[in-house]
């Protein structure tokens, strides 16, 4: 196939996954009650009603000019739905439900915005003359981004009450984990962090680049998750009462927000109950447990070990004891169901090491998927970084050193970002995403 036709191929590729990552959302949407939709589960983000705006604003705002060169028809929904929001600090949005536009209007705008945007890409399909950036480059990140909320607003979901969604009908198979976890010796070795510019075959973020090598000495990590089950062992063991292993600042967001336990569990009579996306379950002791960073390093220093770093992971997930590297920790088959719990399969963690066709070549488990795991290493560029000219903030408004590196994804982490290089950050009293964490020591 001649390099044009490959061209405009792989571009109809992009609008049919980005068709499906539509799909994807709007689900989420259907999910919320109409009458609900102007909550604020959060209370952090913004009203359900600016995410169903948000998604095309995004995309209108990135590509518009720049892919199919047409005027704007809703100026001012450009301007409210462009920005998300990440309050550092304590200050919280507080605008009103009357201060948001009908719903109504917000889908009609949506429906617009995707009309034109799709006549449009479509009559583009087969020229990049005037453009500034690549058609594809454009696409894959407004696919991204999606997917992205894809798994964000499923936080922002799970904290709706239970009884202002309507659950799915389907329900996955369950699965069963192998029994006790064990701690996997790591040689010292190199890994291989974020990605080279010089290739053309690879998507990636601002922050994935540019690829850099570290030598990571010999450390021993957890082969699992820490469990639901560990966890429980360090609340009923005073670690909630004791500042001795917090850090100051955790310390200070535990007790001003009177936090005594995960942010996932809940207490009925002296029974603990893990509460689900859809109900409440008693709390199922081989999941992953799902924790901030500041409770995921309490634990830590309890146990007497502490977070891996960026490096660490990376070099227990893809590192080989011959010394080569892999893209996945299973080798470099593409993702699938048998690897793990991720790309929407399920809605809830299930118990760790669920999938030994998943693991690492030195038999570490559950790496990808189930929960993001938690990483000390602070979110900064890596040597050589130039922030995406048209997203500027993406990655640059967060290297403030107070967010954190996670590695891995969640059960609802699309399979395109199960990348080696991917890197997604949290702040570290953020108790709402489906992070947990693992151990090392020295």
């Amino acid at each position: 196939m001649p390099v044009a036709q490959r061209e405009v191929a792989v571009r109809h590729e992009l609008l049919d996954r980005l068709a499906d990552a539509r799909t994807n959302t709007d689900r989420l949407f259907d999910l919320v009650k109409p009458e609900f939709l102007y909550d604020r589960p959060i209370p952090e983000r913004h009203r359900i009603v600016f995410y169903v705006g948000h998604l095309e604003a995004f995309d209108w705002n990135l590509l518009r000019e720049r892919a199919i060169g047409v005027e704007t028809f809703h100026p001012e929904f450009d301007r409210l739905f462009a920005f998300g929001i990440d309050p550092v600090g304590g200050g919280l949005p507080t605008d009103l439900p009357k201060d948001w536009p009908a719903v109504s209007d917000v889908r009609e705008y949506v429906a617009g915005v995707r009309h034109a945007l799709d006549e449009g890409l479509e009559a583009g399909m087969l020229s990049e003359t005037l453009r500034e950036f690549p058609l594809s480059l454009l696409l894959q990140v407004a696919i991204e981004h999606r997917l992205m909320h894809a798994e964000t607003l499923t936080y922002m979901l799970h904290q709706l009450p239970l009884d202002r969604k309507t659950p799915p009908q389907l329900k996955p198979e369950l699965v069963l984990g192998p029994g006790m976890p064990a701690i996997i010796e790591i040689p010292a070795g190199r890994a291989t962090l974020g990605l080279r510019r010089e290739d053309p075959s690879s998507f990636g973020w601002d922050n994935e680049y540019e690829e850099n090598t570290v030598e990571v000495p010999a450390f021993s990590i957890d082969q699992f998750p820490i469990t639901n089950q560990q966890y429980l062992e360090f609340l009923t063991a005073g670690g909630y009462e004791n500042p001795d292993f917090w850090s100051r600042e955790g310390w200070d967001w535990k007790s001003k927000n009177n936090i005594s336990h995960p942010g996932f569990w809940r207490n009925h009579t002296g029974v603990w109950y893990f509460a689900g996306m859809f109900e409440e379950v008693p709390l199922p002791m081989d999941c992953p447990v799902y924790v901030s960073h500041a409770e995921a390093s309490a634990y830590a220093r309890w146990a007497g070990k502490s977070l891996p770093t960026e490096a660490q992971w990376h070099r227990a997930a893809y590192g080989t004891p011959e010394g080569n590297e892999r893209p996945y920790p299973w080798g470099t088959e593409a993702p699938s169901q048998t690897r793990g719990n991720f790309d929407f399969q399920r809605w809830d963690p299930t118990p760790v090491g669920a999938f030994p066709e998943g693991q690492s070549a030195f038999g570490v488990m559950d790496l990808l998927g189930n929960g993001w795991e938690w990483t000390s290493t602070l979110f900064s560029p890596f040597p050589g970084f130039e922030p995406f000219p048209f997203y500027r903030g993406y990655s640059a408004d967060f290297f403030d050193n107070k967010h954190f590196v996670m590695k891995g994804g969640s059960a609802r982490t699309a399979a395109c970002m199960l990348r080696r290089s991917f890197r997604n950050w949290f702040q570290p009293h953020y108790p709402h995403v489906y992070a947990g964490f693992r151990c090392v020591s020295h």
